[in-house]
C-alpha cells in the first residue's frame, strides 16, 4: 500500500465513475461527480479519473488541469441492451463488467504508488472491491458513494410499482453490495438516507459518512437572475399575473409527473400555469395524460433546455413542484432553492433533508395525488409568504448544500482514511 498522506493537501484520489460531465452529457450523476472533482482541486488534490471514453474537457475547464489524469476503460454494450448506461438491461450487464475493469485499473494505480484513496460511484469500482477481498494490505482505502439507489428501487425499494424492474436489477444490486462490503466508508448523500442505505447495503452506521450532493450556488447565480425570469415569462407568452409551477427532470414514470397532473386536475378552480423542463421516454404518455385531465391549455412541456434557459425558468417560476416517486438527492430541488423558490415535493429519498415544511415548502407522500392537491392549494393561497420561504430555502442551501462544504467533507473523509484515522 502507498504511504498515506497525513494532510489533505497533495492527497492523490482515484475517482472511478461510469459517467461524468462533460464527457457523458448532463445528468444527476454526471453533474455531481464533475462538481465534486472540480471543488476538490483547489485543496491541492491530484485526481485520477477512471471512466469510459467520452468528450474531453475544454481548455480552461478545471478538469483539463495538469492535476487531473484521465484513464479510460471501454464500456461495451451487450446486444439488445440499448444505449450505454440508459437502460435497465445495460446497467445489469455492461455496467458491472465496466465496474470490474475500471476497479482493476484503480487497483493498478494503487499498486504503482500513484493513489492514496479510491472513491467509487455505485458499481463502477467493483473490480477494486474484488482486489481488496484478495489482498487488503495491498490496497488503499476505499470510499463508496452509491448515489441514487435506483437498482434498489430508490430509498423505498418499490421500483415505482414495477416488480420486473426489481428482478432485472439483481446483478447490479449484487455488484453494489459487494462493493459496499469492502468499502472503508459508504457515503450517504442525506442524513435521512443513512438507515436506508444501511439496510440496502448491509452497512453499519459507523462505516458511513454524510456528504451531501450539493449545488454550485455562485454558478446558479451567474446563469440567471430575476430579470432573466421576467424576460423568459414574456418571451414564452405566460400571463405575468398567474403563478408558474415549474417541474424539472428526465421524463420517466418514477418522476411522478402523472401524479402531479392528477393533482392539478383537482385544483383547476385556482390560477396556475404548469411548465415542465426535461425530456425522456415518458413524454408521449405524459402528453396524453395532460390531455385526458383537461390541462392542455395550462401546461407546457419545454423539452430539454440548456443551463441558462433552465435557470431562467427557475427565476420565472413562482413555485417548484417535484412529485417524484423515488429519489436520491434531487439536485433540481437544490437548484430551485438556490433561486429562492418555495418547493412542493414528496418525502422520497433525501428530500426531507432539504424541504422544511412550514419554513421553505411542503412535503407530501409519494404517489398521493389528493395530498399533493391539498398542498398545492395551500401553497397557492399564501403567495405573500413565498419570498420569505424562498429565502429560507436559499439559506439552508448555503449552510448545508453548497459544493464548497461538501467537497470539504469528502476531503476530510479521504484524509482520515489515508492517515489511518478511524471515521
Amino acid at each position: 500500500m502507498p504511504d498515506a498522506r497525513t494532510a489533505p493537501h497533495g492527497l492523490r484520489i482515484a475517482l472511478v465513475t461510469r459517467a461524468i460531465y462533460p464527457a457523458h452529457g448532463v445528468g444527476g450523476l454526471e453533474r455531481s461527480t464533475y462538481d465534486l472533482a472540480r471543488h476538490l482541486l483547489p485543496h491541492g488534490v491530484r485526481l485520477h479519473i477512471v471512466t469510459r471514453p467520452g468528450r474531453a474537457p475544454a481548455t480552461g475547464d478545471p478538469l483539463a488541469s495538469p492535476a487531473v489524469a484521465w484513464h479510460h476503460v471501454p464500456y461495451r454494450t451487450f446486444p439488445f441492451a440499448g444505449r450505454r448506461g440508459t437502460t435497465v438491461l445495460d446497467r445489469s450487464t455492461a455496467y458491472p463488467v465496466f465496474g470490474y475493469l475500471a476497479g482493476r485499473l484503480a487497483a493498478q494505480l494503487v499498486a504503482n504508488h500513484e493513489v492514496d484513496v479510491v472513491i467509487g460511484n455505485g458499481a463502477s469500482a467493483l473490480g477494486y472491491a474484488v482486489a481488496r477481498h484478495r489482498d487488503p494490505a495491498a490496497t488503499a482505502p476505499f470510499v463508496l458513494n452509491p448515489h441514487g439507489l435506483e437498482e434498489f428501487g430508490g430509498p423505498d425499494g418499490r421500483f415505482g410499482g414495477h416488480r420486473l424492474k426489481g428482478l432485472a436489477y439483481l446483478v447490479l444490486r449484487a455488484a453494489v453490495r459487494r462493493s459496499a462490503k469492502y468499502a472503508d466508508c459508504v457515503i450517504a448523500t442525506d442524513r435521512v438516507l443513512v438507515p436506508v442505505i444501511g439496510g440496502h447495503l448491509g452497512v453499519s452506521e459507523d462505516r458511513m459518512a454524510v456528504v451531501p450532493n450539493a449545488v454550485d450556488l455562485p454558478g446558479c447565480d451567474a446563469l440567471a437572475g430575476p430579470e432573466d425570469g421576467v424576460r423568459l415569462r414574456a418571451a414564452s407568452g405566460l400571463d405575468p399575473q398567474v403563478p408558474v409551477l415549474l417541474s424539472v427532470g428526465r421524463l420517466e414514470h418514477h418522476k411522478g409527473l402523472h401524479v402531479l397532473a392528477a393533482a392539478l386536475a383537482q385544483v383547476q378552480d385556482l390560477p396556475w400555469q404548469w411548465v415542465v423542463a426535461g425530456d425522456g421516454p415518458f413524454r408521449a404518455r405524459l402528453e396524453r395524460i395532460i390531455g385526458d385531465e383537461g390541462l392542455g391549455a395550462r401546461a407546457r412541456l419545454c423539452g430539454r433546455v440548456d443551463d441558462a434557459t433552465l435557470h431562467a425558468w427557475y427565476e420565472a417560476a413562482s413555485l417548484f413542484v417535484h412529485p417524484t416517486l423515488y429519489e436520491g438527492s434531487s439536485i433540481v430541488t437544490l437548484e430551485a432553492m438556490a433561486h429562492r423558490r418555495p418547493v412542493v415535493a414528496t418525502t422520497a429519498g433525501g428530500l426531507p433533508d432539504k424541504v422544511r415544511p412550514g419554513e421553505s415548502g411542503w412535503l407530501v407522500p409519494p404517489g398521493d395525488a389528493a395530498a399533493l392537491a391539498t398542498s398545492l392549494r395551500a401553497a397557492l393561497a399564501v403567495s405573500r409568504a413565498w419570498p420569505t420561504m424562498g429565502a429560507a430555502g436559499r439559506a439552508l442551501a448555503e449552510r448545508e448544500f453548497s459544493w464548497t462544504r461538501s467537497a470539504e467533507r469528502m476531503l476530510a473523509v479521504c484524509a482520515d482514511l489515508a492517515a489511518g484515522r478511524p471515521r
